[in-house]
């Protein structure tokens, strides 16, 4: 019996995987997936949380290394202190977007700040990593950051979408990119439509709340829907949505991906894991001394 086909619009649906880091933080990971190993230039996404830390708690994520990638951080509620080997040290509050691009090597910590301790404080958001275009994977880390007041928004017929990297709906965000990628915050209120146009080879969206319909096809929150190429594509939110929209134009070629490192060489990356573990990375973050281990495997 064969099994059945996903409406002409959807390519697939990826079920993220969900992993408890401790105090009930949950986190889930959509890219990498058996489904799906990326979408244009994004090799990883999770949606961390929602988490409640009770007063004297929070996030506890020690320095750590990349190379060949740019991280993307963005909350939907809480905060997180972010510091790195070049001397950055700079909060993240919703709406805003932390864009570090490790390329040679980086090491940075993301951490609930003490004053942000005091008392009880809810987490959420996503966290992506952009693998680099191969002839540019080792260039100079740089960090930036961009406020959510600089970010472009497009707001009418029950949408409001904030264009937090790259190129979409017309609009162009600020944040400095290395390929053709976008990602957006979008917000459909109940009974709301939002069409995507077939600007870019690949896209995603992935839902934060609510649901979607897509050629009938119900989506469910927690889910990464990869939509088929070359179409226009009618999003529909019966009963309100919040997504992630996210895609662009594939990689130059594939990537590895192990631990915190991308690569498109394995021997870059079995270097950096060389480096890591007998401590000759090169760079740390100013004022830590602790550190999170090479792992395993």
């Amino acid at each position: 019996m064969s099994l059945p086909q996903p409406p002409a619009g959807i390519e697939t649906v990826v079920v993220p995987r969900s992993s408890d880091l401790g105090d009930g933080f949950t986190v889930r990971r959509a890219l990498p997936s058996a489904q799906r190993r990326m979408v244009g230039p994004f090799v990883f996404l999770d949606h961390m949380g929602p988490v409640r830390f009770d007063a004297g708690h929070g996030l506890d994520v020690r320095p750590h290394p990349h190379i060949g990638l740019a991280t993307v951080t963005y909350l939907h509620e809480g905060s997180i202190e972010h510091r790195d080997s070049l001397g950055s040290i700079q909060a993240i509050r919703p709406g805003d977007v932390n864009w570090m691009t490790a390329g040679s090597g980086i090491v940075h910590s993301e951490r609930t700040a003490a004053a942000s301790r005091a008392q009880p404080q809810s987490l959420s958001g996503l966290q992506m990593w952009v693998g680099l275009p191969a002839a540019r994977e080792d260039l100079a880390p740089a960090f930036d950051h961009h406020a959510a007041d600089t970010l472009p928004e497009i707001e009418g017929e029950g949408v409001c979408a904030r264009i937090v990297a790259g190129s979409l709906f017309g609009r162009t965000s600020p944040v400095r990119t290395l390929s053709d990628l976008f990602f957006a915050d979008a917000a459909l209120r109940p009974g709301a439509r939002l069409t995507l146009d077939a600007d870019h080879e690949e896209r995603s969206a992935y839902v934060i709340e609510g649901g979607l319909e897509v050629d009938g096809q119900a989506i469910e929150a927690g889910r990464l829907v990869v939509f088929a190429p070359g179409q226009r594509i009618d999003l529909h939110a019966p009963q309100g949505a919040r997504l992630g929209l996210l895609g662009g134009e594939p990689l130059d070629g594939p990537r590895y991906v192990w631990w915190n490192f991308v690569s498109s060489s394995r021997e870059r990356i079995e270097q950096a894991k060389q480096d890591w573990q007998r401590e000759q990375f090169g760079v740390r973050v100013p004022g830590e001394h602790e550190f999170i281990p090479l792992p395993a495997r």
